[in-house]
């Protein structure tokens, strides 16, 4: 399970994404954030967004609070 977990539910594009950025900065690195995000556009510009800033997408998770991101800080 990740450490944090940032509850972006209901927030539309780019909101999620702007939200991981902001926080992703403050975890140590090597630290996984979660990112809940209902907006389906999240599903494709998560895993994006860490392609073009050298994240590491770990998956993408179902679960009881819906669709969820993993994200691995690497610098």
């Amino acid at each position: 399970m990740p450490a944090e977990v940032l509850d972006c539910r209901g927030q539309r594009c780019p909101l999620p994404v702007i939200a991981l950025a902001r926080r992703l900065p403050d975890v140590p690195v090597g630290t996984a954030v979660r990112v809940l995000a209902d907006d389906p556009a999240a599903a494709v510009d998560i895993p994006a967004w860490c392609r073009m800033r050298g994240q590491e997408f770990l998956a993408t998770v179902t679960g009881p609070d819906g669709p969820a991101y993993d994200v691995r800080r690497t610098h």
